[in-house]
């Protein structure tokens, strides 16, 4: 059979499998389904079952709807979940005999997150309450309310897919009674909670909260143990950085969480803690890796998709997810100092739970030509076995080019990792363009895991280069931290080197038809590549940074990542105007397409502006293109129509110009 080649419309054909968790009896689990609706443009999430004795699979909602975290009950009688599908999140019980799902929540605001009360009889959530307001007496939406100023008097007040802050709103945790479905409130105070873990004897939560009273320049969030009955506090940490995610072991005496310190600011690596309740002492069980513990990769799948920090086995067996050296990789460790990783190389495992006997795990699992399914993994023999096949069929339909894993030496001879995409249907012999792909962040990664983007390239005809320059995870802290105060720098060398490595390397590649493109920082790092070579033929910039002067003021961000990143604020306007791209509009002889989201708050639409009509007043060869109603995620989980246009804009315009 031959097979056709991919198009940016396969978007609607691709399934993302996600969020498994398995029952307590360890002999059922759930999983949520997503698809992107064509007719409708828009997202739908589904719940399935499946039976682990018969790998039976059951599809158990069906509304168009988004389904979100899904729970089971400590009996294993009770799914709860959330679901949008009366526009907020609100909280939904299923009974696993099966029926129609019960709504239990109505709040203004929705749900944020839940957990269940071992007892089966309640469950505690996290939801937005207006300060001084009870859930109960919430006043419901007004019609045709007249719009009100908006009193701005933090410099945290806006954020990326939210807008502005809601004002004097403040997430509280709260509980609610299945049978009587009565609410009661558990925190107060005018702070941002967050409910980690219950106990499972139900006497203790893990909350976290900062109750400083000016938080602009506050990057944590304390984590207590607190008594569900007395709400006394003990702390557990109280540093900067992110600590969360914690889970308590069965027996009680340990909780388990994730922490990040600030030594390298953003760019720290993130490591297992491990909190003994009888002792209040604390120990890192991953201090002898070198490399992240999480999932940190970037990709254009998995809409939905979130894994629990840490799993917890009833002989106090740990396991999580690491980045390292280009895979996302569940681990297992023990509290006497074992750590090995439980899952093999050249695979994105971006979900995953582990049954409490610790026998087997379940896993959800990408690799670069495989978008993706629900697998059983034995965690003792390595053996594993496919419990779903929704992209199956697409996969019989469309070629995809497995990509070829490469390593060089970048700037001061560090090895740099990436890889190479063949066009679809290389012939021996023929030269083809080359199109180089830069990631975000720029602390996340390119991993082993599967890039719609990145194969509909190669389906176009072109060689794709994706590579990790210094800043990227997954490698050691000192290569992820080296990329801050060297935008531009080191990172650019790394990429230049890595074109210079392939041209040198594989003479297939015509080194006349070169194309770059990227978003986020890959953005900005395309718009500096274009200000300081000409050696590409066309290039494409995505939700870019241009100019860190504006930067600093405009993005949700700006004020704290810029010093993080640049290592300037407004008190050095030469040194943020030294890493600007702007700054070099005028060498600019690449023909260059500006992509950005009119409601990006993370790196906002200005940035495009400035350098579009910058490079027009110059009489330089570029276009703009605004995409309405979408913010800096629009590549991940943007309006469908959208995404599919985004991707036709951009091999439209290496069409044109390569």
């Amino acid at each position: 059979m031959n097979k056709r080649k991919l198009e940016a419309k396969d978007l609607f054909k691709l399934q993302s499998i996600t969020n498994p968790v398995i029952s307590p009896s360890n002999k059922e689990a759930v999983f949520i389904r997503t698809e992107m609706s064509e007719k409708d443009n828009k997202y739908y999430a589904y719940l399935y079952h499946v039976n682990l004795e018969t790998d039976e699979e059951t599809q158990w909602t069906h509304q168009k709807e988004n389904i979100s975290s899904p729970r089971w009950s400590n009996d294993g009688k009770y799914i709860a979940f959330l679901s949008n599908r009366e526009d907020k999140n609100q909280l939904f019980l299923l009974s696993t005999k099966g029926g129609e799902s019960k709504k239990l929540t109505n709040l203004e605001k929705g749900v944020t997150s839940f957990n269940w009360s071992p007892c089966g009889k309640k469950i505690w959530f996290v939801a937005p309450l207006k300060e001084g307001a009870n859930w109960d007496d919430e006043p419901k939406k007004e019609e045709n309310k007249k719009p009100e100023a908006y009193v701005v008097d933090k410099m945290k007040y806006h954020a990326d897919g939210v807008g502005l802050l809601p004002q004097d709103v403040y997430r509280q945790i709260g509980r609610i009674d299945l049978e009587t479905e009565e609410i009661e409130q558990f925190t107060k105070g005018n702070h941002q909670h967050s409910l980690q873990a219950v106990s499972y004897d139900g006497k203790k939560l893990v909350i976290g909260v900062n109750r400083e009273e000016n938080q602009d320049f506050s990057f944590k969030q304390p984590i207590y143990l607190v008594d569900t009955e007395t709400k006394e506090e003990s702390l557990l940490v109280d540093e900067d950085g992110y600590f969360g995610g914690a889970s308590f072991s069965y027996d009680n005496q340990y909780i388990a969480f994730v922490g990040a310190n600030r030594t390298f600011q953003n760019a720290t690596h993130a490591e297992v803690y491990v909190y003994n309740t009888q002792t209040g002492l604390k120990e890192i069980l991953t201090e002898g890796i070198d490399a992240p513990v999480g999932d940190y990769a970037g990709g254009d799948l998995q809409q939905g998709s979130s894994a629990p920090n840490v799993v917890w086995t009833k002989d106090n067996h740990l396991y999580f997810q690491l980045s390292s050296m280009g895979d996302v990789r569940l681990y297992f460790a023990s509290l006497e100092g074992e750590l090995y990783p439980a899952t093999p190389e050249n695979e994105h495992v971006y979900g995953y739970d582990i049954a409490n006997d610790g026998t087997f795990a379940l896993g959800t699992i990408s690799n670069s030509v495989f978008p993706g399914e629900l697998f059983r993994l034995n965690l003792t023999t390595g053996e594993r076995k496919a419990l779903t096949s929704f992209n199956e069929k697409l996969l019989e339909e469309v070629e995809l080019v497995e990509p070829e894993a490469i390593v060089y030496k970048g700037a001061k001879e560090w090895d740099v990792h990436g890889w190479l995409i063949k066009p679809a249907g290389y012939v021996e012999g023929k030269k083809y363009p080359l199109v180089v792909e830069i990631h975000g962040g720029p602390h996340t990664l390119y991993a082993n895991t599967f890039f719609h983007e990145l194969q509909l390239l190669a389906a176009k005809g072109y060689g794709v280069l994706y590579v990790n320059p210094r800043g990227s995870h997954s490698y050691s802290q000192e290569f992820v931290d080296a990329v801050r105060g060297d935008y531009g720098g080191g990172d650019y060398e790394d990429i230049m080197a890595g074109v210079d490595y392939v041209l040198s390397e594989y003479d297939w590649i015509d080194k006349e038809r070169l194309g770059v493109t990227g978003g986020s920082y890959g953005g900005f790092m395309t718009n500096w590549i274009v200000g300081h070579t000409n050696r590409f033929k066309a290039a494409v910039t995505q939700r870019s940074i241009s100019n860190w002067i504006s930067f600093y003021g405009v993005s949700d961000i700006g004020y704290y990542f810029t010093p993080w990143q640049i290592g300037a604020d407004m008190t050095d306007i030469d040194k943020l105007w030294d890493a600007s791209p702007l700054k070099y509009a005028v060498n600019v002889e690449t023909p260059l397409l500006i992509l950005h989201s009119e409601n990006d708050y993370r790196c906002p639409i200005e940035q495009g502006q400035q350098l579009y009509i910058t490079l027009k007043g110059m009489g330089k060869e570029t276009s703009f293109v605004r995409f309405p109603q979408s913010d800096h995620n629009l590549s991940r989980v943007g309006l469908p129509n959208l995404r599919q246009t985004r991707l036709e804009q951009i091999t439209g315009w290496f069409e044109k110009y390569i």
